[in-house]
C-alpha cells in the first residue's frame, strides 16, 4: 500500500504538469495531424485522470510515448498514473526516463520523490526534493514534500520547519498549513497547533483533515463539544478518518495526533 501523506491536494499538485505535453521536445518530422492526435490523446489522458480512471490514463500516455518517445512530460505523467495505481516500481522507471530527457525540469523529480516515499525510501526522496530546491529555491511543493519525507524518518522538528517554509512561500497552500499544524502538535506546541488548525478551518471549512485533527486535539483537551462538532464535519466530508490505520499509515499523521484521534474513536 502506498504510504504517502495522503491528501487530494498533494495528488493534484505533486502529480503531473497542468498543460498538454505535446509541446515538449517535439521533433520537426511530425506532421500537424500527428501532433493533433497526440494532443487529443493527452486531453483524453487528463480527462481520465480527472475521473479517477488511472488505468485508462496510463493507456493514453503509453500511446503518446510510443509515438513521441522523447516527450519527457508524457513519461512523467504516465508515472503519475502508475503511482495512482500503486505501480511504484513501474512509475520510478518512467520518472527516471523523464529526468533523463528533461534534467532541468522540476516536476519529474517531485513526482519521483513521491514514488520513493511510497516505497519508504525517505532519504532518496529527500535527495530529489533537495535537487528541486536547487533548481527552484521557491518551490513550495518541494518544501512540503521534503517535510513529508522527513516525517517518514520521524524527524518532526525538521519536517515542521519545511512545512513552515512552504507556507511562507505559498500562504494559500492549505495542506502545507495543515501539515505544519499537526507537526506543531507533535512537537508539544499544542496551543499554537490548535490555533493554526482553527484558522485553517475558518478559511477552509470543508477541509476534512483539519476538522479531524481538531476533533482529536479538542477531545484530549477535554473540549468534548468542540470535538464532537468537528467530527460531524470531518466524517461527513471524508469517512476514512474513522479508520485509524488509514490515518496512521496512509495519511501519516504523527504519533501523538494518531493517539489522540484513537482515544476519540474508541469512545464512539
Amino acid at each position: 500500500m502506498i504510504k504517502l501523506i495522503s491528501v487530494v491536494l498533494c495528488v493534484l499538485l505533486v502529480f503531473g504538469w497542468g498543460q498538454p505535453v505535446m509541446a515538449q521536445s517535439q521533433q520537426p518530422t511530425f506532421t500537424p495531424e500527428e501532433l493533433q492526435q497526440g494532443e487529443e490523446w493527452a486531453n483524453q489522458a487528463f480527462a481520465a485522470t480527472n475521473k479517477g480512471d488511472f488505468a485508462t490514463a496510463e493507456k493514453y500516455w503509453t500511446k503518446i510515448i510510443e509515438k513521441f518517445p522523447t516527450n519527457a512530460g508524457a513519461w512523467s505523467n504516465r508515472g503519475n498514473s502508475r503511482v495512482s495505481q500503486n505501480k511504484l516500481q513501474d512509475a520510478l522507471a518512467d520518472y527516471n526516463k523523464a529526468v533523463e530527457l528533461a534534467p532541468n525540469v522540476t516536476d519529474p523529480y517531485l513526482n519521483r520523490g513521491t514514488a520513493l516515499e511510497g516505497l519508504g525510501k525517505w532519504d532518496q526522496a529527500i535527495a530529489d526534493y533537495n535537487h528541486v530546491l536547487e533548481l527552484d529555491p521557491q518551490d513550495a511543493m518541494a518544501y512540503n514534500n521534503r517535510g513529508n519525507a522527513k516525517a517518514g524518518l520521524g524527524k518532526w522538528q525538521d519536517a515542521s520547519a519545511d512545512y513552515k517554509k512552504s507556507t511562507e512561500i505559498a500562504p494559500n497552500f492549505a495542506f502545507a498549513r495543515a501539515n505544519y499544524a499537526i507537526t506543531l502538535y507533535e512537537t508539544g506546541q499544542i496551543d499554537q497547533a490548535i490555533r493554526e488548525m482553527r484558522n485553517i478551518a475558518r478559511k477552509y471549512p470543508k477541509f476534512a483533515d483539519v476538522r479531524a485533527a481538531l476533533t482529536a486535539a479538542y477531545w484530549v483537551n477535554s473540549q468534548k463539544g468542540e470535538a464532537e462538532s468537528n467530527w460531524v464535519a470531518a466524517y461527513g466530508l471524508d469517512n476514512r478518518y474513522k479508520d485509524i490505520n488509514w490515518v496512521k499509515n496512509i495519511r501519516r499523521w504523527p504519533p501523538s495526533m494518531v493517539a489522540a484521534l484513537d482515544k476519540f474513536l474508541k469512545l464512539q
